[in-house]
């Protein structure tokens, strides 16, 4: 056995578990805060945050700077596969799987030279980004629907008011427009 099989004296040790508690507050944040505040939906936390944690610590252990581009048409070719695979991923899903593992592969490495206080602002603006973009979409989310009116008169435009009010009591719903 190795003599250093026990040793946790390890610098680089430690660093891996500075990175690795970041990664986790970030992860939290953005999936457990962002992600479930705004979608609801709980089937995919484990998933998230599970393969979160583990390129984390897949990527903290590689120490090539080679595997870069590799890993980066791993991940187009691992996106392409669950996108034309499943039927229940929707795009939303499948963007912040990106940032999961985004947000884990930034964390885990090891840039030398590079300020701690640099990555945590990235991972600052990839939850920011999402926060707006979700406020954004939320917004302006709207719906259309095909009602038949059967009163041509409340057609004219001068009974546009009219026909709002009416198409707003049908449907119990605020109309932002129709045509």
């Amino acid at each position: 056995m190795p003599d250093n099989f026990f040793n946790l004296n390890n610098p680089d040790f430690y660093g891996i578990l500075l990175r690795f508690v970041i990664n986790t507050a970030f992860l939290v944040v953005l999936i457990g805060v962002v992600y479930f505040r705004y979608t609801k939906k709980e089937k995919f936390l484990f998933t998230f945050f599970l393969m979160g944690i583990i390129v984390f610590f897949i990527t903290a252990m590689l120490k090539s700077v080679f595997i870069e581009f590799g890993m980066a048409v791993g991940l187009i070719a691992i996106f392409a596969v669950l996108r034309f695979r499943t039927r229940n991923f929707s795009l939303k899903d499948m963007s912040y799987m990106f940032a999961t593992i985004g947000v884990s592969v930034i964390n885990s490495l090891k840039l030398v030279g590079f300020p701690v206080l640099g990555v945590i602002i990235f991972n600052l603006i990839i939850i920011g980004s999402a926060i707006l973009l979700e406020e954004f979409t939320i917004r302006h989310n709207t719906t259309t629907y095909t009602i038949v009116i059967e009163d041509l008169d409340l057609l004219k435009n001068s009974k546009r008011q009219k026909l709002l009010k009416e198409l707003s009591s049908l449907t119990g719903k605020e109309i932002v427009r129709f045509k």
